[in-house]
């Protein structure tokens, strides 16, 4: 664990939660358990994702995605053991059913899926619903707890062929969004507390996130 750009990361997190909560009580609905930073996992960039979530932040969330790996279960049931054990909650990316059956805190829907999310909210009103925008007229989607949105830096991975928003793009995202915002996309303990101010309810990341709080 990278001990001082952890910090810088979480630090930002938290502000950026307790900002938005202000925000939330005036005009924003929100929910008071999302977790300031998310982990999202990847099976390329993050193989062994527990051994991370064992050692985020208390609060913070995993937000597990399989990609129809074999070993799905096998995974979100360490994620599970790991999250519960650290205080962090647990969102399974698209798989609804995989969420039941670890007994997860809620569901990730990729922006292909998110006709799903008002159903999700009816049918379990106790998890939490996060969906993933690239563009404006995604964040208008019902039923989402909060969005995460990317990338707002120049990414990899998935990100990698689109145009990094910018933090005065980004902002103006957010403030035109009914509900809560995540930052995700190219953002390290560097560029991180640019996003103070920016309106964002936390930060959401992969890589970054992992090479600072993962195993040495």
């Amino acid at each position: 664990m990278n001990r001082a750009d952890a910090e810088i990361l979480w630090e930002t997190a938290s502000v950026l939660a307790r900002d938005a909560a202000k925000v939330s009580r005036s005009r924003r609905r929100a929910r008071p358990d999302l977790p300031p930073l998310l982990f999202f996992t990847d099976p390329e960039r993050t193989p062994r994702p527990w051994e991370t979530a064992a050692r985020l932040p208390v609060g913070s969330g995993v937000v597990f995605r399989h990609f129809g790996r074999a070993d799905a279960f096998e995974t979100a049931r360490r994620l599970r053991e790991a999250t519960l054990e650290r205080g962090v909650r647990l969102l399974i990316g698209l798989d609804s059913a995989l969420a039941e059956e670890v007994g997860a805190d809620g569901v990730h829907l990729p922006e292909r899926a998110l006709d799903q999310a008002e159903e999700l909210t009816v049918a379990r009103p106790d998890w939490i619903i996060t969906g993933a925008a690239h563009a404006l007229s995604m964040l208008e989607t019902p039923g989402l707890d909060a969005a995460i949105v990317s990338p707002v830096f120049p990414a990899g991975g998935a990100s990698a062929g689109r145009p990094a928003l910018g933090l005065q793009t980004f902002a103006e995202w957010v403030q035109a969004a009914p509900c809560p915002i995540y930052a995700l996309g190219g953002i390290d303990s560097g560029n991180a507390p640019g996003l103070i101010g920016s309106g964002a309810c936390g930060i959401a990341g992969v890589s970054a996130i992992r090479s600072v709080f993962g195993p040495d």
